[in-house]
């Protein structure tokens, strides 16, 4: 079994390296520091650190002015709040002016499952890839987190990290991410799995399954949303029978629609398993919520199956 750990803890700690390493960074937060870990950067870099209460907006406007200013402006909140309540001010100053401003939507799809749906994103990617200059990161689980960190700040202009609430198990070498790769987990050569996020893990453990049925099966983290690799997908499918998508998103905007664009012209058949057209709701846990709303090992060997059935596999 493989270690877990947390992404928004890897976040922080992350956060804190930077800013140990630049002096320009700096992090807000809106009242949501000990959730989405920006606390850590608190405790090391008061001086650094804007508390801006349950007022997003606000948050964001101020980061703009330190972007303004020469700084590099971390802003932290859960990600419903991020890509929704904050949209007008990340659209018209941050994005329309190319500002130095990382985004991190913490608590992302389905993972705040007691808060229901008011506090799960299920399409945040889908509003963060629409506008323009925005680059978007998925990590997959702690290690590719601090690696989203590490290359934000490289980057000359918006960008936002994806997290989720719960922990997830380790794929990810230690290294540097780089914008647009896609990553092959495992090797196969009859159906390819694209996952970005928590689905990750998930699919690993369908492959796992669908190998003993004897479907050899290439499983492909997608950590960069925007720019999108279309070309790079193309080159993963060669010679496979099948493409399935997995994501706890909307299958709307995410990545079912990106990988249907780059297989617009190819012939190969394709699925996905994702959150349909609907909001969440609460529930005792987030893998109460992944079952009702078909995000499981079960539900993507279920597609394969039917694959199976109409003789593509």
């Amino acid at each position: 079994m493989s270690k877990t750990q947390s992404q928004r803890v890897a976040y922080g700690e992350e956060l804190v390296e930077l800013g140990r390493q630049n002096p320009n960074v700096v992090a807000l937060e809106a009242d949501l520091g000990k959730s989405t870990m920006s606390n850590l950067f608190q405790q090391a870099f008061p001086e650094r650190y804007f508390e801006m209460g349950i007022a997003e907006q606000n948050m964001l406007s101020t980061a703009a002015g330190l972007a303004l200013s020469g700084k590099i402006a971390f802003a932290s909140t859960f990600a419903v709040f991020a890509s929704g309540r904050a949209y007008d001010q990340i659209r018209q100053t941050i994005c329309i002016g190319k500002l130095n401003v990382k985004i991190c939507g913490s608590s992302s799809g389905l993972s705040d499952f007691g808060d229901g749906s008011t506090h799960q994103a299920i399409e945040d990617v889908a509003i963060m890839s629409a506008i323009p200059n925005m680059t978007v990161l998925t990590p997959c689980d702690a290690e590719e987190t601090r690696q989203a960190v590490c290359a934000a700040a490289k980057i000359p202009g918006p960008v936002y990290i994806r997290v989720v609430r719960n922990n997830l198990p380790d794929y990810i070498p230690e290294g540097e991410l780089e914008i647009g790769k896609m990553r092959v987990l495992r090797e196969g050569a009859d159906l390819v799995l694209f996952a970005h996020g928590s689905m990750v893990d998930v699919s690993m453990k369908a492959a796992e399954e669908l190998e003993k049925k004897n479907v050899s099966v290439k499983v492909v983290s997608v950590s960069t949303m925007k720019p999108f690799n279309y070309e790079g997908v193309l080159q993963l499918v060669q010679g496979a029978k099948a493409v399935i998508t997995a994501e706890e998103h909307s299958y709307l905007g995410g990545l079912a629609s990106q990988i249907a664009l780059a297989l617009r012209q190819s012939s190969i058949p394709m699925d996905y398993v994702a959150v349909e057209d609907c909001f969440g709701q609460s529930a005792h846990s987030a893998q109460e919520l992944m079952e009702h709303y078909g995000l499981t090992k079960e539900h993507i060997i279920q597609k394969a199956d039917a694959l199976r059935n109409e003789s593509i596999l």
